[in-house]
């Protein structure tokens, strides 16, 4: 078992404001989610999931959602359900942590200047197109200008490439992408997407850890980069964020 090497975001958040994002490292699971796999829903063995998850920052408290590639976002509370179908989840109370898994896609985390709301999103490019960024600020009791972003590790867009029928839901970003390597193909900037998305919303504080899950093998799993490699199954980061009392 390798050290648990925890992201810590690089943001002006308030104090009590508290976040992570998760590598691979610091586990229990063997190859292929070695070794912090969070996610219960590829193949892994539960207990390890389960030993992988105690390791995390107030792991008693952290709500885990069944995410959908959907553009839910729900409220959560200390009497809310584990794994509800939602990609998204806000709370303003304390030492409740908002968390989403990912291997590729966008884990985005907002919170709000005074620090008395936070908010943890899903966005693959499913997402992103239908509006999941857009309805968790919804969600939120801020206004939009109050909040900042943080968008944590994710698919750079030179390893994503994606088909004309993605290009043609994002017909309002063209500045996103550019051309793939075979007619018809295209290399989708998501980043840049939600950066946009964010920023028409009238959030002006946006920030990234700017690091490739595709590119950088021995940190991060890759959905992916498991595909190209003919692999049915990969490991789950877990990006979180909750508020201390």
């Amino acid at each position: 078992m390798s050290k648990l090497d925890l992201i810590r975001p690089q943001w002006p958040a308030p104090l009590r404001v508290k976040a992570f994002s998760t590598t691979r490292l610091g586990g229990h699971s063997q190859a292929p989610y070695d070794s912090l796999n969070v996610g219960e829903h590829v193949g892994d063995s539960q207990d390890t999931v389960q030993a992988n998850r105690k390791t995390l920052p107030l792991h008693q408290n952290i709500k885990w959602l069944n995410q959908v590639h959907g553009n839910s976002c729900i409220s959560l509370d200390n009497n809310s359900a584990q794994n509800m179908s939602f990609d998204a989840s806000t709370t303003s109370e304390p030492n409740l942590v908002c968390a989403v898994m990912t291997a590729d896609c966008l884990p985005i985390l907002l919170c709000n200047k005074q620090g008395s709301e936070v908010a943890a999103v899903h966005a693959g490019w499913k997402g992103l197109a239908d509006g999941v960024i857009e309805n968790s600020c919804n969600q939120m009791h801020s206004a939009t200008s109050e909040l900042i972003a943080w968008i944590g590790p994710h698919i750079s867009q030179k390893n994503f490439e994606v088909n004309d029928l993605v290009f043609a839901r994002f017909q309002s970003y063209p500045d996103c992408f550019s051309p793939g390597v075979e007619p018809g193909k295209y290399q989708a900037n998501i980043q840049r997407i939600a950066q946009a998305k964010l920023s028409a919303l009238g959030i002006n504080q946006i920030f990234s850890a700017d690091m490739c899950t595709y590119e950088n093998e021995p940190m991060f799993f890759s959905h992916r980069r498991a595909t190209h490699q003919g692999l049915t199954q990969t490991g789950r980061m877990v990006t979180g964020i909750y508020l201390q009392p």
